[in-house]
């Protein structure tokens, strides 16, 4: 089943619980959740006080992507103010699969994500760990980027792996998504499309539900 995740990275953040309750009636899935620390990307956007607030006013899952450095410092604080998935950068962490081990401690699913640069053969020993894989298309830390096609690669990558070693992750893809390119990124094999730009500019409603009528046609 496909999933669409609105990044509100994108959002207006005067109208942010207006525009999460339009997202959650048009039909959205997923909430997907940025969170960057300066560091790891350089820019920095909200953390757990904001997950707290988000989670009191939706039902929606809440995908919190943290985009930090040495993440399993905060597993704990995310898991306890909401998040129901947190995926973490290979790239980011010392001891991945300590990372991921932790947050399998807690209620939440646990994913982890690699940048353009990041092959998938570096994920592999811990794929039996994770829900979810993220591909990030884009350069992460900034909305609005065009999507990098060659890694689409990755996903169906992910897709033979999955399927030759009978593991049940999610394929989740970040970066550059919109109308034009959603149906081929489900054709490669991602399952969740995460998108800012295009739901959010605009009238996010027509735009969710024109997302998902480009990507149906994939299923």
């Amino acid at each position: 089943m496909f999933k669409l995740a609105p990044s509100i990275l994108s959002a207006d953040f005067w109208r942010l619980g207006e525009q999460i309750k339009e997202i959650e009636a048009a039909g959205a899935e997923e909430l997907h959740i940025d969170v960057m620390d300066g560091v790891f990307v350089p820019t920095i956007s909200f953390g757990m006080p904001v997950i707290r607030s988000i989670r009191k006013e939706t039902s929606l899952y809440l995908d919190v992507h943290l985009m930090v450095n040495e993440p399993i410092r905060f597993v704990d604080k995310f898991a306890h103010d909401g998040a129901d998935g947190i995926t973490v950068h290979k790239e980011a962490c010392q001891d991945l699969k300590k990372t991921l081990l932790e947050i399998k401690k807690h209620p939440v699913r646990a994913g982890v994500s690699i940048n353009p640069a990041t092959p998938v053969a570096e994920i592999l020993e811990v794929l039996p760990l994770v829900n979810r894989v993220l591909v990030m298309t884009v350069v992460p830390g900034f909305g609005g980027q065009k999507l990098i096609v060659e890694c689409l690669d990755k996903v169906k990558e992910l897709v033979k792996y999955r399927q030759e070693h009978g593991l049940a992750f999610d394929i989740e893809v970040d970066g550059g998504i919109g109308k034009s390119n959603i149906f081929t990124v489900a054709q490669a094999g991602a399952e969740v499309f995460v998108a800012g730009t295009a739901v959010f500019s605009g009238d996010i409603s027509a735009n969710i539900y024109a997302l998902k009528e480009e990507f149906s046609g994939a299923n």
